[in-house]
């Protein structure tokens, strides 16, 4: 396999620089800040071989992570229109892309496999598979092959060794990527760890391999839309589980760029989590403190932009409790020698969606991007604030506004002012709830797991899985309205078992067994595991729960779960608060009755729908356990 990447035999060859790299003393490679290639490890060296054999750059530039490589990086976005100050907010700036680059490419993200069946259950019956998209080697190799070859012509290469995961900690990756996008670079240097200490880790090849290009060698063809060069047309993102190697061509956004989000921290990851025995999640991790003092951790799986950064960061609305961050999105969870199940968060920053953050949703957020921020596809105003749907309040009088395409707006205008996945790039050591131990290398013990998504009706407020095996046919089961972070469209429900579906490293129903096999094993204090569904709505589409900072409401009743207070009745999907267990003083117009909605026909419709999508997308992959759940759950209902 990667049988496209050739291999030199010798030293690095010698492109002529390019504009904005300086060459090294004696004529060695070119860098920004000191680094020279000859100190990389010998594998990674011929990692950067094969991409310079291949890619045909015109420089090599290794990253050093310091202060004075990323003030080039910014001056050379600058020079070529990519970034545009935001002046109100400290070393803060804006980034457009072409409009055809805006979100996850779900449809073009493949796992390479020998065999189809360790990437993807077969195929359903109805057509494409909703649990991952699978490519052979032989096919992989010929679209390396038609994509890559001088691809970085006139492009420098730059060499990114980074680190997931603090220092010491046992479940921390060392990784490099090679690419020809300075906006990724300067992304990844909030996002990862950047540096030349990540070198040690490299010895002895056990690092993970990530090759991008935007693929769009220099001259032009045709002119860049926003100065953002990409080629959507052949986007690409594989995974090569087996090899520990990510291959990303065409897109230079989000995930499909930043090589260490959900390509390394979750597809690959899930796939060396299954290999040794623990868990690569898309979580949030936080803590919940109560007025007694005994500090819970929680991890919880929900959808992209379905709240996860705002309940990460939450304010609670209840007196004497406090929240504090340990992460957003993405948790790996072992567990330890006494059985305690411990995550970290192996990011350095957050990607978050911008709409909808606002003091008032999400104060903490607001404090972290207001310096040393990559703000992406949001508006601008005329003072120099970044600007996006939520923000209106903010404006000063006689602010006048660009959209994200740079073009003048109003307000009332019926297109947005920032894509709806617009997002900012911030460092986490600039929110002001972080959680002490975010970068405690034994990770901080979760005493809780939570899943949840957008549904409008019929999935009550909270509940609490009956055990470990019900818990997993919970998280399997998870539905959510469609979100601004993929391709989708619209409101319609999607299957998202474990908030994982576009990011499974492997086999979906290989994937529910490991988390099954977790409650065989003898010794271990299993997290208990709970739903939740803050999007409730009325017949006329207002929602029935005030969300946010409430959401501390929800999370003392989990917290008193785990503390043993027997505060929970019976209903046929799980255990609900008994109504004095759950504090709705001070909400005026919220009705415990119905957030706790029962109805025999919905979950009737409910169990009918998820046995129909369990058969045809997971079919025999299946674990019984999973089954066997919805069959009990269906006899439940029919006593409704």
């Amino acid at each position: 396999m990667y049988r496209a990447l050739g291999r030199l035999g010798g030293r690095l060859p010698r492109p002529p620089p390019s504009r904005g790299l300086t060459w090294g003393a004696g004529g060695s490679a070119p860098h920004l800040g000191g680094a020279d290639l000859a100190s990389l490890p010998a594998a990674a060296r011929r990692f950067v071989e094969e991409g310079v054999e291949l890619c045909r750059p015109s420089g090599v530039h290794l990253c050093d992570g310091s202060k004075e490589e990323g003030d080039a990086l910014v001056a050379l976005l600058r020079e070529q229109g990519v970034l545009h100050p935001v002046p109100k907010y400290e070393n803060c700036w804006l980034a457009r892309t072409d409009p055809q680059d805006v979100a996850r490419v779900e449809s073009r993200t493949v796992l390479v496999t020998e065999r189809e069946r360790d990437s993807v259950p077969p195929a359903p019956p109805s057509g494409e598979p909703q649990l991952g998209r699978w490519l052979s080697p032989r096919a992989f190799d010929q679209a390396v092959r038609q994509r890559f070859p001088a691809c970085m012509s006139g492009r420098p290469l730059f060499v990114v060794p980074f680190r997931m995961g603090p220092r010491g900690s046992g479940l921390a990756r060392a990784a490099v990527q090679l690419t020809d996008s300075p906006y990724v670079v300067a992304s990844m240097r909030i996002m990862t760890h950047v540096g030349l200490d990540v070198l040690p880790d490299l010895q002895g090849g056990d690092f993970v391999r990530c090759l991008h290009s935007v693929g769009r060698p220099l001259p032009l063809t045709e002119p860049l839309v926003s100065n953002w060069p990409c080629d959507p047309e052949r986007t690409l993102i594989a995974h090569v589980p087996d090899e520990r190697r990510i291959v990303s061509f065409g897109s230079g956004y989000g995930g499909n760029s930043l090589l260490g989000k959900k390509c390394l921290a979750l597809r690959i990851a899930s796939r060396l989590a299954r290999d040794e025995g623990w868990l690569a999640e898309h979580m949030l991790i936080l803590g919940v403190t109560p007025p007694s003092g005994r500090k819970v951790y929680v991890a919880a799986a929900f959808p992209s932009a379905c709240g996860k950064t705002n309940l990460a960061m939450m304010q609670p609305a209840l007196p004497g409790w406090s929240v504090q961050c340990v992460g957003d999105d993405i948790a790996w969870m072992k567990f330890d020698d006494e059985g305690r199940l411990r995550a970290i968060n192996p990011e350095r920053g957050f990607f978050g969606v911008a709409p909808g953050t606002s003091p008032s949703t999400n104060p903490a957020a607001m404090a972290t991007v207001r310096r040393d921020t990559l703000f992406t596809n949001v508006g601008l105003g005329s003072h120099g604030e970044p600007f996006w749907e939520g923000l209106e309040s903010l404006l000063p009088p006689g602010t006048s506004l660009t959209d994200w395409h740079g073009r003048p707006w109003a307000l009332g205008s019926p297109q947005p002012c920032a894509h709806p996945n617009s997002r900012f790039c911030a460092p986490a050591a600039n929110c002001p709830s972080m959680d002490p131990a975010w970068e405690d290398p034994r990770g901080v013990p979760i005493d809780a797991i939570i899943f949840g998504g957008r549904r409008p009706e019929g999935i009550p407020l909270v509940y609490e899985a009956f055990g470990w095996q019900h818990g997993v046919f919970v998280g399997s089961a998870m539905r959510s309205e469609a979100t601004a972070a993929a391709e989708h469209t619209g409101r319609r429900l999607l299957h998202d078992p474990f908030a994982m579906r576009p990011f499974f490293g492997y086999n979906a129903g290989r994937y529910l067994a490991h988390w099954l096999s977790l409650g065989e094993r003898r010794g271990l204090c299993l997290p208990r595991v709970f739903h939740v569904n803050w999007f409730l709505r009325d017949p006329s589409g207002k929602f029935l729960w005030p969300g946010f900072g409430h959401n501390a409401r929800v999370l003392a009743w989990i917290c008193s779960r785990v503390a043993g207070e027997d505060n929970a009745k019976e209903m046929p999907y799980g255990l609900v608060p008994k109504e004095e267990a759950l504090d709705l003083r001070g909400l005026p117009g919220v009705s415990y009755r119905h957030l706790f909605p029962l109805d025999r026909s919905f979950w009737e419709r409910e169990t009918r729908e998820l046995r129909t999508y369990y058969q045809e997308n997971f079919g025999e992959d299946l674990p019984r356990e999973v089954m066997d759940q919805l069959e009990a759950l269906e006899k439940r209902v029919r006593k409704i």
